[in-house]
This record gives structure tokens, sequence and C-alpha cells, in this order.
């Protein structure tokens, strides 16, 4: 699998610049510019050549050849990320892993080229991120194709920052592109940088702020949480209906992406155009976008060794015609999550496979009960609720998710400590194993004291010694309950419930017998969201005091909170 280089420092670079806007003119006078110029030279084994798109701009791009005559099909990469590698303290010889990397491909008789995205490295142009890769990837493709060096058959891989470029080339249908390899990338920008409407502060602002951005960029970034044309032009979930390849998808259950992998696979599989129907894959494995934090240990968590050969393999089938059995093969693997402490994980722990994704399951409801309880019993009382008082001054603190600059991953929920405003739910001891695999939604009936707040939903698998793992979380903010275009906002009348729901992306996981299931509601997760200031005003203005919220939640027989787990068979029958 290839090599996902600069993983965490660079999507954060990449993700948040775009979701303020930040054009490369502004990057500049930052420590990235510095970086860039001191050019370490080209790796060795490449040879450096240049594509001349349709608008003049020229790209740089670093060419690797097998050995013996070609032409030769060729994969192809497009990285913000510097293609000739940038030397830091921990790598300060970046050229030797750049090689390796390339010889991966070229031993496997492909050409592999990895080229500066406009306006980065060594090449011209203004760099904005993401907004010219539709076009300038379609033009380095077919680019790629009329070198002497090429058959004409291409293919691209990436991941992240990568992944996205060759999500955006593939959108673009360039006549000579057959295939990809998409390691997390996301559908949209949207639902990832404001999941529900709510800012991934720390992985957004900041990064920026510590990148010396300005406060009206910071400020802009803040407000710009409304589905707009903006966002949709350069969206996989708007223009991936021109898709016409197979794409292989790679993502991690706790990786900041986990959803767009997923819902990729989803579409193109059953939806996409011919071509593409029917001839996706997805592996989904249990790993973050780096390293995991907490005192859980999955087997197979190294997403740079997980598929083993199953890139090349898949290279090899559409770009050489080789009958290597690969598209005979499940189209979907996915690893099952189970009780997995370090050094002493559980062997339920394992990958399965399905015909499709999510695989054949049943909707159950678990529902929230005044005595903390989580049941499969709908409730039968006339009223019930609970009520806590939110304080924007003092939010739950943030331990693991899917994060991508700070800990992440299944970390102990215990941290958050007891708190008035952190309500746990939790089943009795379980006395079978309960496994899920697929979308994983909260039904909450809530109602708050004034015109908008923030809820907060997690998924938690409590272990016998008390180890509250989290699985999933999720924010919505009330305002976007309805939706996020312009005429779906509606403030909250205060003191009237209203059902939100709240999408915590898809896992697979075996809760097992001895442990819990848990579901953990509040108002705040801070530093992993922005915290709302309960004030209504449209976010980004600041011109009201942030205000104490009593915020309630309803689980009774009309208003009946609930998590919808996707239960499969026949583990869980």
């Amino acid at each position: 699998m290839i090599k996902i280089r600069h993983l965490a420092a660079g999507s954060a670079m990449v993700l948040a610049l775009a979701a303020a806007g930040v054009s490369a003119s502004a990057q500049a006078r930052g420590p990235a510019a510095a970086a860039e110029a001191a050019w370490p030279g080209l790796p060795p084994g490449a040879a450096e050549d240049y594509a001349t798109l349709r608008d003049g701009v020229r790209l740089a791009a670093n060419v690797y050849k097998p050995a013996g005559r070609g032409p030769w099909p060729v994969v192809l990469s497009r990285t913000p990320y510097l293609k000739d590698g940038r030397r830091t303290d921990e790598n300060p010889n970046p050229a030797e892993q750049l090689a390796k990397q390339a010889r991966r491909y070229t031993d496997a008789g492909y050409v592999f080229v990895v080229q500066d995205v406009r306006g980065k490295g060594r090449s011209q142009g203004f760099y904005s991120a993401f907004e010219h890769d539709i076009e300038d990837g379609y033009d380095t493709v077919e680019w790629a194709a009329a070198q002497p060096w090429s058959n004409g058959k291409i293919g691209m891989t990436g991941g992240s920052a990568l992944g996205i470029t060759a999500n955006a080339a593939a959108m673009a249908a360039p006549p000579h592109l057959v295939t990809a390899y998409v390691v997390v990338a996301p559908a949209d920008r949207l639902s990832y940088s404001y999941p529900g409407g709510v800012l991934k502060d720390k992985d957004t602002i900041g990064w920026l702020k510590g990148q010396g951005v300005a406060e009206d960029v910071l400020a802009k970034t803040r407000s710009r949480s409304l589905d707009d044309v903006g966002w949709n032009r350069v969206a996989m979930t708007t223009n991936r209906k021109y898709i016409r390849i197979p794409i292989f998808n790679v993502g991690g259950w706790y990786d900041i992406f986990n959803g767009g992998s997923v819902n990729n696979f989803e579409y193109l599989q059953n939806q996409g155009a011919k071509g593409a129907r029917g001839n996706q894959k997805l592996l989904m494995g249990p790993f973050g976008h780096g390293q995991l934090s907490g005192d859980l240990a999955y087997p197979g968590s190294d997403r740079l060794s997980l598929g083993g050969d199953q890139e090349i393999r898949w290279f090899d089938h559409w770009l050489k015609g080789i009958a290597n059995g690969i598209m005979d093969e499940p189209p979907v693997s996915y690893f099952m999550m189970a009780s997995a402490r370090t050094n002493a994980f559980s062997p339920k722990n394992r990958t399965l496979t399905s015909a499709n994704w999510p695989p054949a399951h049943r909707e159950v409801r678990y529902y929230l009960t005044p005595a903390k309880g989580l049941t499969t019993k709908a409730p039968a009382e006339g009223e019930a609720k609970a009520s806590y008082r939110f304080d924007p001054a003092k939010p739950v603190e943030t331990f693991g998710g899917a994060n991508l600059t700070f800990e992440r991953g299944p970390m102990d929920q215990r941290a958050a400590g007891q708190r008035q405003d952190y309500l746990r739910f939790q089943t009795p001891v379980l006395e079978r194993d309960v496994a899920i695999a697929g979308p994983v939604t909260v039904e909450l009936y809530a109602a708050t004291d004034g015109a908008d707040t923030d809820f907060m939903a997690k998924l938690v698998d409590v272990y016998p010694d008390g180890y509250e793992a989290l699985v999933l979380d999720a924010p919505i903010r009330a305002r976007y309950r309805n939706g996020r275009m312009p005429d779906d906002i509606a403030p909250m009348t205060p003191g009237a419930p209203e059902k939100l729901v709240i999408d915590l992306w898809p896992t697979a996981i075996t809760f097992e017998k001895g442990h819990r299931i848990a579901v953990h509601v509040t108002s705040s997760n801070a530093p992993r969201f922005e915290v709302n200031p309960n004030t209504g005003e449209a976010p980004g203005t600041t011109r009201l005091k942030p205000r104490v919220a009593v915020n309630t939640i309803y689980m009774d027989a009309g208003r009946p909170s609930a998590i919808v787990l996707p239960v499969i068979y026949p583990e869980a029958k």
C-alpha cells in the first residue's frame, strides 16, 4: 500500500487552508515558504519534466522509469507536499525515502510520476487548495498519456490530499485515466470541516493560528458552515456522477475521512456511471489519520501495510490486463473491531468481507432511559427528561476521536470526569456479543432555553474494568437540524423539544460479552469542536456575550431518544 507521507501536518495545512480560503500568497508569509525554498534536489532515479496546462502554466513532475525498454503504463500522484520532499530535523534526507517509494512501482513495471500541484514546489501558478485540481488533473493525465515512455494507460494513487487530487482528476473523466487507488479521502470538504454544522476547531482554527494567519481569515473560516456553490464546485458529492473508472478506496474507522471513504464507494459502486458502477473496491481498517492514542491497539492498525500487495494487484489488473483474480474477490473487506487492550486483543478482531456496503443488517434502536440506561425496549413513560446547564466557559475536554493534529482514536472517556453536563447512558453487562457494521445515527429529542446550542453524542464500548473506549462521536448545531442550505436554518423555540439526527458515521465493532454499550450526550467537546456561545448569532458573529444554556434531553413515549445501531447477522440475532 502507498505510504502516506506527511499525513498529519500536510493534511492539516491543505484542508485548513482550503476551509479558510487561504491562497498561496497568504501561505508564503508563513514558515512554509522558507521550507519550500530550500530545494533538496531530485531524488535518486528521478528525471524532472514539465506538463504545460491549458492556461500555459507549467507543472513540475518527477518521472521514475522501470529498467528496460518502454513504453509502460503509468502510476501518477499529484501532491501539495513537494515532490522532492522537505528537509526536517526528523527527516534530513527525504530523497532516499522518495526513491524507495518510487521503486515499488518501477519494480512492478510502471512509470511512477509524482507532480507538484499548481503553485507548490517547483510548479508555476497560484496555489489555492484543491480549486484547480479537476482541470489540472485532466491536463496532467492527458500529458502523461502522450509521453514517449507511456503506453497511454494511466492510474492514479495517493492518500489524504493526494487522494483528493486523484478523485478530482477522476471527476474530470480524462480519456486516458483507467483507474485509481485512493487512500483516506473525503466525500466533500464541507462535511469534514463542519460536521453537523460545527467547526472542527483545533484541526482548523488552531492550526491556522499557529501559522500566523490573520484574524479576518479566521473569522471567514468560522462563518463557512453553510452549503454554497464554493463548496460544491469541487465536491465529490456533487461531481462523482461524472467518474467513469474503477476506484479502490481505503479508509480507517478512526480516520478523519471515515465517512468519505465509505460514502464514495457506496455511490460509485451502486449508482455510478458506466465503467464505475460495479467495479469499485473498499477496504476499511482500524486506523486513524496518524497513530492511535489510548490503551487499545488493534491488530492490523498500521495503515502503511494494510492491504499488503492489493494496490499493485489492482493496477496489474486494470493497467496490464493481468488475470490475477482481484475482481473475483468480494468488493468489500472491513476490519471488525473487538476488545483490543494493548498486547491482549481478542481473537474476534478480524477482517470480514461483504458483497456491498453496508453488510446485511437490521436497525436496532437502543433507547435512552431516565435511569441512565440503554435498552432495546421502547419507552412507555408519558414524560421523561433530563436537563443540564451548558456553560461555554467550561466545555467538556476532548479525549480521542477522529482527530488530525492531536490525540486520536479509542481513548478512555472516563477522563471527561463526572459532570452535570455530561450524561452517560449504558446497557447492562452484555450476556452475548452484539456485532454492528454500517452507519450509526443518534435520534435525539432535545430542547434548549435559547435560540441555538449544540448537542454532542458518543458511541462508547465499556470494558469490564470500566475503560470507556470511544468508538464514534459527532455534533449537531441546533440551527442546522433541518439542513445547511440557507432556507433550512431555523432557530430553536425556547423550551420546545425538536428531533435532531446526529450522523456518527459508519463503523464495524463487536461489543463483546461482558462489555456494555454506552451513549454519552453533552453539548461541547473542546478543542475538537468549536464551542457554541448559545447566543443564537450566526457562526463567526460575536456581538453578544456567551450565555449558559439549559439543555434538555427527552426519553419518553412521544419523544424516544435513541441510538440506531446496524446489528449484523449471525452474531447478534
